[in-house]
């Protein structure tokens, strides 16, 4: 059976070529399926980067693929099959290309891009810091122009409110500290003004008015907004009577008359001005006197005399005399006084004396002549 010998060789020659085809098929599949992990491993990474993981998966797919190619060199006549399933891996749109880029590119150029924009914001703070330290002096300027502008404009407009309006406009006068003024007189006298803006009151005219009142020694005005005007008045102070026909006139220390009465007053003592004439030096020095008195002393004068301003002279209660001379050194000849009334008082109270206070410093009581 000579023929069969060849076929028998011929079927067992083709086994080694199949079987040499299978195992170039199993590694261009296996090395498919490694490129496949390796791109969605890379995928993966740009979700989650991790540089030495990426390293570490980048070097073991590198060493799978290095054996692998090892395995096919190898592997005897699979050679030309390994060239063609590479040449088409290169000639397509494979993950070798995605493989060899670097994998922590893309996180770098997102942390980059990052870095760009937080000095770029940086940047603008500073510029902005810098615009504002340079224009700080301007601003403080220009805000204490505005502030003076508007405190003028406020001002202006509540001088004008003031002045014009009749918003401000006097309605109310009331009157205080008057006794014997007649108070319903004094605010019918200034009822002239009323209507008037406060600021635009006449005072002059509003001191010619009281001036018709001649028991006002002094007076104050206050404006009170809106519509009130305060007039305060110091009336005048009798300070002595003087006997005119069958009355007394109550005079001031300026001779102005402050009230008439027929009968004596008490508590005022009467002067003698004899050819005095009120108001006059002479009449000046008795009432300097009679003031510089202690209240305890004045009550028991009753009269007072002088032909000069050198010689005044006082008369108590109780018929004792008292020699003042002159008006000076007032105070310390009332101490004096006071203490001399007071020790008479306690030693002979019904007995009548003669103070002699002209010389302050060395007191004298005698009896009464």
């Amino acid at each position: 059976m000579p023929p069969a010998t060849p076929a028998s060789s011929s079927t067992q020659a083709s086994a080694p070529g199949q079987r040499e085809r299978a195992s170039a098929l199993a590694g261009a599949a296996g090395r498919r399926l490694g490129a496949g992990w390796s791109t969605v491993a890379e995928r993966l990474r740009e979700y989650t980067p991790d540089e030495d993981h990426a390293g570490t998966d980048r070097t073991s797919v590198r060493d799978g693929r290095g054996a692998s190619d090892a395995t096919d060199e190898n592997t005897n006549g699979a050679a030309t099959v390994t060239d063609v399933i590479d040449a088409h891996r290169a000639s397509g749109p494979s993950a070798d290309g995605e493989h060899e880029a670097p994998i922590g590119a893309g996180v770098r150029a997102a942390e980059t891009a990052r870095e760009a924009r937080v000095a770029k914001r940086r940047r603008r703070l500073l510029e902005r810091a810098e615009v504002r330290r340079f224009t700080r002096r301007a601003r403080h300027r220009r805000a204490a122009w505005i502030t003076a502008g508007a405190v003028v404009v406020v001002f202006g407009a509540s001088i004008l409110v003031a002045v014009t309006s009749p918003l401000m406009a006097l309605r109310t006068i009331e009157v205080r500290g008057t006794e014997r003024v007649d108070a319903t007189a004094l605010r019918q006298a200034l009822s002239d003004q009323m209507g008037t803006p406060l600021a635009r009151i006449d005072f002059g005219e509003v001191k010619r008015d009281i001036a018709a009142f001649p028991l006002i020694e002094s007076y104050v005005t206050e404006e009170v907004p809106p519509h009130t005007l305060v007039v305060t008045v110091t009336e005048r102070t009798p300070v002595v009577a003087v006997q005119t026909g069958e009355s007394y006139d109550l005079v001031d220390p300026a001779g102005i008359v402050v009230q008439s009465s027929p009968d004596r007053p008490e508590g005022v003592p009467v002067a003698d001005v004899q050819r005095a004439e009120l108001g006059s030096p002479v009449f000046r020095t008795m009432t300097e006197v009679v003031l510089s008195l202690p209240s305890t002393v004045r009550r028991q004068v009753t009269d007072v005399r002088a032909s000069t301003a050198d010689d005044v002279t006082l008369t108590l209660d109780d018929g004792s005399s008292v020699v003042w001379g002159s008006p000076d050194d007032s105070d310390a000849k009332a101490s004096l006084l006071a203490a001399l009334v007071a020790d008479h008082a306690s030693r002979a109270p019904d007995t009548k004396v003669e103070f002699d206070v002209s010389a302050p410093d060395n007191g004298i009581v005698r009896p009464a002549q």
